[in-house]
């Protein structure tokens, strides 16, 4: 196979596991669900492993393109703190993993409800293409499966949430990778995660001319369905344990477009793009002293941090490609792997 170009440039070193638990602390976890119709599923991201309630971490969002029904993003915005996990799952879902992870916290936190509420994030993408979506097969059960079960070993590709998931009208799904930075003789990481379901085929960054032949009659099939428009989505995560502030982070999270640009997208109209950054460091104390002490990063070094997590950001979304598997779901329709179409053209 010849001149298949990837755009990504490579000027980091990755992490030891080239994913977003490189950042000590963070666990992830899956609950896939697969049978028939049935192709969609909850993926848990825990920030660190103690309380989030009591111990928050800093964090800020960006909503690249708002066509998107998350829940918990307007209080984050506003506070700059994440206190729950992050769950992903199917859009028509939303309700009821909030519903769920609110319990998860009230389980372990009695100042919920006594001294203030608790903010729930979860993060969706519409899987409906190879998901029943309407049937809403997402149960608390399966929600309280994946938040179990987080470990710093986890699946990418189709599962968990991402298994319903399309990326450039191929397989979609989970990925992520991580960049190892040093700043003052000290070791750092970015690491991130995405979950995508955007883009059209003929914008990826890995068409051309060597896979043009393979491609052509998915391009011309697409080209006679309603679905040939980006109407997906993609969440996009970028963690750290350096001692950004939210200011920072937001800054952060608005580059995570690059990454995703470099792929191919073109951030259709129907296409929910959303960026949440955080870090692990300096994490808040529900109650904390009137007067609290912080490392600060400096501007002066971010384009370091800004460059480091386009890299990751893009090599996540190849990843959740490289890494899916084909899937026949809803309607017998079928997204093909992407190592299943580099196969067919070799």
């Amino acid at each position: 196979m010849k001149n298949i170009v990837f755009t990504n440039k490579q000027s980091f070193e990755k992490g030891p596991s080239n994913s977003i638990t490189d950042v000590s602390g963070i666990s992830v976890g899956h609950c896939t669900l697969s049978d028939g119709d049935i192709q969609t599923g909850v993926t848990a991201i825990l920030p660190h492993q103690g309380n989030l309630f009591l111990n928050k971490c800093v964090a800020a969002v960006d909503v690249i393109n708002g066509f998107g029904k998350s829940v918990g993003l307007m209080q984050l915005e506003e506070l700059g703190q994440l206190e729950t996990p992050i769950v992903l799952t199917n859009t028509l879902s939303v309700g009821t993993a909030s519903d769920t992870l609110i319990k998860y916290m009230l389980k372990d936190n009695p100042l919920i409800g006594a001294n203030g509420t608790v903010n729930p994030l979860v993060m969706e993408c519409n899987d409906g293409f190879l998901n029943d979506i309407r049937a809403q097969n997402i149960t608390a059960e399966h929600v309280q499966t994946a938040l179990a079960n987080t470990s710093i070993d986890f699946q990418q590709g189709s599962v968990g949430a991402g298994r319903g998931m399309s990326a450039y009208k191929l397989k979609g799904g989970i990925g992520s990778a991580s960049r190892a930075l040093s700043f003052a003789d000290k070791s750092y990481t970015i690491g991130t995660l995405v979950m995508s379901n955007m883009g059209r085929l003929e914008d990826f960054c890995l068409y051309s001319a060597d896979l043009k032949e393979t491609l052509q009659e998915l391009l011309d099939l697409e080209k006679q369905q309603i679905s040939a428009a980006d109407k997906g989505s993609i969440i996009m995560l970028i963690a750290t344990d350096l001692p950004l502030d939210a200011r920072q982070l937001k800054r952060v999270a608005k580059r995570a477009v690059i990454g995703l640009a470099k792929t191919g997208s073109q951030l259709g109209t129907g296409s929910g793009d959303v960026c949440l950054a955080f870090s692990t460091a300096n994490q808040i104390a529900h109650q904390g002293e009137a007067i609290e002490s912080v490392k600060r990063f400096s501007d002066a070094h971010i384009d370091t941090v800004f460059d480091a997590s386009i890299e990751a950001i893009e090599e996540a979304i190849l990843n959740s490609m490289w890494h899916a598997q084909s899937v026949t779901g809803h309607q017998k329709n079928t997204r093909i792997s992407l190592q299943s179409l580099l196969n067919q053209s070799a």
